[in-house]
């Protein structure tokens, strides 16, 4: 079973997290949610509190065939912010690992250094101004071990797309008919 690890951050957009964490868990993949905070309460962008299932500190260590990183401006400045965080994700660039960002947070992967000269990626439109690269306006982009989607509207796609990279396009599919979505083409 793929498992994977969600980094929460005060500020996270809500429904890029809830989305990924719903469709990953439906796909059978194991997933933690951690909060890079003291407290496992983590308030989003919207004013939603969710409670992780570990704290950050005590979750980086283990080893995660992806790190998800969900978006929204103040919670990608503040695992920006997190030197944990950034050390976890050049660790997972460096195994080789699947990397997943959401809105703001492919910000991340282009500070931290993760992305290949070659890696093509999309963002919050408002965000490819804090890019070294040119980026697709487009809802999802996956190449090679990164996997980035563009807003909260993309959030269904981009998580089913990080299933079929975790698991297979059968399963993807399923999840997809299941939810009675039409967003992953078969």
């Amino acid at each position: 079973m793929a498992n994977v690890l969600i980094p929460l951050a005060k500020g996270f957009e809500e429904i890029e997290a809830v989305t990924v964490v719903d469709v990953l868990r439906r796909g059978g993949v194991e997933v933690l949610t951690a909060s890079i905070g003291d407290s496992k309460d983590v308030t989003g962008a919207h004013g939603m509190t969710i409670m992780a299932d570990a704290l950050f500190s005590e979750a980086a260590d283990a080893e995660y065939d992806a790190i998800v990183l969900p978006g929204g401006g103040e919670g990608t400045e503040n695992l920006k912010r997190s030197a944990a965080v950034v050390e976890r994700v050049r660790r997972q660039y460096h195994e080789r690992g699947l990397l997943c960002a959401i809105c703001a947070a492919p910000t991340l992967l282009v500070e931290a250094g993760v992305l290949g000269e070659d890696v093509h990626i999309t963002c919050y439109p408002s965000c490819q101004f804090d890019l070294d690269r040119e980026w697709s306006p487009v809802p999802v982009v996956a190449d090679g071990n990164v996997i980035t989607g563009q807003a909260p509207g993309s959030a269904m796609l981009f998580a089913l797309v990080v299933l079929q990279t975790l698991t297979s396009r059968r399963e993807a599919g399923k999840v997809a008919r299941g939810m009675v979505t039409d967003v992953l083409d078969e």
